[in-house]
């Protein structure tokens, strides 16, 4: 397994449960740096939210994305591959990648993906109390553009992600999500309960 894929429409609270993983002592963390953070206070003080590279049109990485079977499997890794350097399993996450989920696990049938989920109206709110337009990493203009397209990407997203999610069964919190993942546990410090967080999680 070399990459963990993580899908979740902006809001979902997706970057709290990739957070929450990224810390497992099987993960490469090589793309973390000063720049591709973003702090915000909206779970009621300020925390260390975003982390590592985001995969989007418009943002530092992921121009690819957008017509992901127009590319060769070997053009994408290229891609994800850009901001690590160091070993372990790495986390790639993209809010596109909820319009390509079948191309995805066809292509690497091997890598699981997280999908994460939360109602259209829930999503909206949150990613616009995290900072909205003026949340420094990733950023969010060129390609969401307006809070009207915004939320009309977001039910898009959250669209592709239901149908993909089926029956599968949610799962409760991060460790039982590691436990799923394959890889070692994270600090205990990162525990997340996701009932508690207001958020649904289950891995394809």
């Amino acid at each position: 397994m070399k990459y963990i894929f993580m899908a979740g429409a902006p809001g979902s609270k997706w970057s709290s449960v990739s957070k929450n993983i990224y810390f497992s002592p099987s993960i490469d963390r090589s793309d973390a740096s000063p720049e591709r953070e973003y702090w915000h206070d909206a779970p009621g003080t300020m925390q260390l939210m975003h982390m590592g590279a985001y995969f989007d049109p418009g943002m530092e990485f992921g121009e690819l994305i957008l017509r992901m079977p127009m590319y060769s499997k070997e053009q994408h890794e290229a891609e994800f591959d850009r901001p690590f350097s160091g070993e372990g399993v790495r986390i790639i996450k993209s809010h596109v990648f909820a319009y390509h989920l079948d191309y995805i696990k066809k292509t690497w049938p091997d890598c699981p993906i997280v999908l994460v989920h939360r109602g259209d109206d829930a999503c909206l709110g949150w990613w616009v109390k995290c900072g909205h337009f003026n949340i420094t990493y990733p950023k969010y203009d060129q390609y969401y553009i307006d809070l009207k397209r915004m939320g009309k990407i977001i039910a898009e997203q959250n669209a592709g992600i239901v149908k993909a999610w089926g029956d599968r069964y949610t799962l409760g919190n991060n460790r039982v999500l590691a436990q799923t993942l394959g890889i070692e546990l994270p600090p205990e410090e990162y525990f997340q309960d996701y009932k508690q967080a207001d958020i649904r999680v289950t891995v394809l």
